[in-house]
């Protein structure tokens, strides 16, 4: 059957596709919609799949966040160019796919992918985008935080994101705290909110470099170990949030600047996702 330029513009108004991939795909479908949206797609998880093996170190993080401020939503979308990180049609899927997350509460990313977006899976939104930029793309993160108040940071260029969750207090104080703090933790990418959320593995690996370079400086070896105990705590002030130096004012902690803001006020958890 002859297929018409208003066929092809219909097919590519519902896929987004190219206007000579849509007519391709018109004429093998015998201008059949469906057909020829499949065929489309097909072509998208060929495209997937060849791209698979490249490096998506490109991208834009999203977040929503509830109106109440106690709960929030981080994705990580990647892609291979900073010119396809700033396309439209990239960044309107990821805000797509941040509020079906945000709406559908996915206990995973594998469930997120399989979650729909106007009937269509997100896993085949990602396909038909492929297809259609031909770069690979991919969700790399998915976060989602509660918390009495969870602020949201975005670092400038969409490619690092922060979550805080803060308790003890509320308010736009507390808020504008929040955004502080999520600055802190993008500039200093603390391990840890403070020194007891450390993994063990980490402490025993600080321990244990902490005694090497004692034995190296020619310490005795019956300092050795309070040597590396001292190092370890010197680890904690720099590494664990809640002990670090503030960034905005050095004299006090992270802990003393939120003690200022609000007494009581802490943080109780935070994420950090960061492109490339």
């Amino acid at each position: 059957m002859a297929i018409t330029a208003k066929d092809v513009n219909k097919l590519r108004q519902m896929t987004g596709a190219g206007m000579m991939d849509c007519k391709k795909a018109l004429t093998e479908a015998n201008g059949d919609f469906d057909a020829a949206i499949d065929l489309l797609r097909k072509k998208g998880q060929k495209v997937s799949a060849s791209r698979s093996d490249r490096e998506a170190k490109e991208g834009s993080v999203f977040i929503k966040t509830s109106d109440d401020a106690t709960e929030s939503v981080l994705i990580a979308l990647n892609c291979e160019t900073d010119f396809v990180g700033k396309n439209e049609e990239f960044l309107a899927l990821g805000n797509a796919i941040v509020g079906v997350a945000f709406d559908e509460n996915p206990s995973s990313k594998e469930e997120l992918l399989n979650a729909t977006i106007d009937g269509t899976t997100i896993t085949e939104k990602i396909t038909e985008m492929v297809g259609k930029i031909g770069e690979k793309i991919e969700i790399s993160q998915y976060i989602r935080m509660n918390g009495e108040t969870v602020v949201p940071y975005v670092h400038a260029g969409n490619k690092l994101g922060v979550l805080v969750a803060l308790k003890g207090a509320s308010g736009d104080e507390v808020s504008a705290a929040g955004k502080d703090v999520g600055m802190q933790i993008a500039a200093m990418n603390p391990v840890a909110v403070d020194k007891d959320g450390v993994d063990e593995s980490i402490i025993a690996k600080e321990i244990e470099i902490g005694k090497e370079q004692a034995i190296a400086e020619g310490k005795p070896e019956n300092i050795v170990e309070k040597i590396a105990q001292g190092k370890l705590q010197k680890f904690f002030k720099d590494n664990t949030l809640l002990n670090q130096a503030y960034v905005k004012d050095s004299s006090m902690t992270v802990a003393k600047y939120l003690d200022t803001v609000s007494s009581g006020l802490t943080v109780s958890d935070f994420k950090r996702i960061s492109i490339g």
